[in-house]
């Protein structure tokens, strides 16, 4: 690593992000794409193409390409414990796509790990820097709606409706979960960041739109110990596709997206009628936080621990879907 550049090596293009953040590397000043690595030999041929870097012919000479400083993490999401365990053990700074993990304690794990070796270790969490959200949790801290008694986040696209999301993403052993692991990490830490990363139960309802072998509609709900209620919904057979959000207080309420744009708010200071909230500028993105913690000039450690959180809550949710997926209805009523 130079003091200028930041060698960068593309580590799986299983995820669809991978180019997302290939080109985020070329955008920043401070970085650029290195080398390029996959398991399956196709997609880093294409890959390693796309990019004009070399290909890597493992993940073990990714790690010991003379260019490569640090790695973006966008394999299968059942292989992040291992080549993100291997990464930090060769000394390399890694960005992941979420979940950092499997599980809470594998999670843990890398985040120990990463701190030991002294490595930049960021998960890409990036709603938590869209300036809608921001001012929401912003609103919510100051107590500007009183106490937040619901939540409710969809995040939603149309991709096993338009054939633009890969089959791979069905595969219940490679992705551990379906839309709500993957598309629904976004509500579930924005549901978190508003109401709380603990919530005292959960349930969860998974539907199979496609037939597919993982849920592609899910809506989970989150109940808190004081009585708030969080629901986090995602969707890959939703046109258009959608982000909105609803937070109702005891003294005003806000909403984002149902047709609209930006942020708006009713009640207590703002009034009998939805007016528009300032925004102000975002706070760095999560891959400009990255590169600022591998520089000396960030702390990435709330970033982690929201990573380890929102395992927690993904884990909690696949959990309660599992446990009653079918609880039936009767629409007689009991006998």
């Amino acid at each position: 690593m130079t003091e200028d550049v930041i060698g960068v090596g593309v580590a799986g293009f299983w995820h669809v992000h991978a180019d997302d953040y290939a080109r985020e590397t070329e955008a920043h000043p401070g970085t650029r794409v290195a080398a390029a690595w996959d398991d399956a030999p196709g997609r880093a041929r294409e890959g390693a193409a796309r990019w004009g870097v070399e290909r890597a012919e493992s993940l073990d000479a990714l790690l010991a390409h003379p260019g490569v400083d640090a790695i973006t993490v966008t394999t299968a999401t059942a292989d992040h414990t291992g080549v993100i365990g291997r990464a930090i053990e060769a000394g390399k700074h890694v960005f992941t796509e979420k979940l950092l993990a499997p599980t809470v304690a594998e999670s843990q794990r890398l985040a120990d790990a990463a701190a030991a070796k002294g490595v930049a270790l960021v998960v890409s969490l990036p709603q938590l820097t869209n300036p809608v959200m921001v001012a929401a949790a912003d609103l919510v801290d100051r107590g500007t709606l009183g106490a937040v008694t619901y939540a409710r986040v969809r995040m939603a696209h149309d991709g096993w409706l338009t054939g633009s999301l890969p089959d791979r993403f069905a595969d219940p052993v490679a992705a551990i979960g379906g839309a709500f692991t993957d598309l629904g990490c976004h509500p579930a830490y924005l549901v978190q960041r508003l109401l709380g990363a603990y919530p005292e139960r959960v349930s969860a309802v998974y539907t199979r739109v496609t037939g597919r072998e993982v849920e592609d509609n899910a809506v989970v709900v989150a109940a808190y110990p004081d009585g708030a209620l969080g629901v986090a919904e995602a969707s890959f057979v939703t046109t258009p596709g959608a982000l909105a959000m609803e937070v109702r207080g005891t003294e005003a309420s806000l909403l984002h997206g149902f047709g609209r744009g930006g942020l708006h708010a009713k009640g207590g200071p703002f009034g009998d009628e939805w007016v528009p909230v300032p925004l102000h500028p975002p706070p760095p993105t999560p891959f400009e936080l990255w590169v600022d913690a591998i520089r000396g000039r960030a702390d990435a450690s709330a970033n982690v621990s929201a990573a380890i959180d929102l395992t927690r809550f993904i884990v909690a949710a696949n959990t309660a879907a599992a446990a009653n997926p079918r609880a039936g209805f009767d629409p007689e009523g009991p006998s």
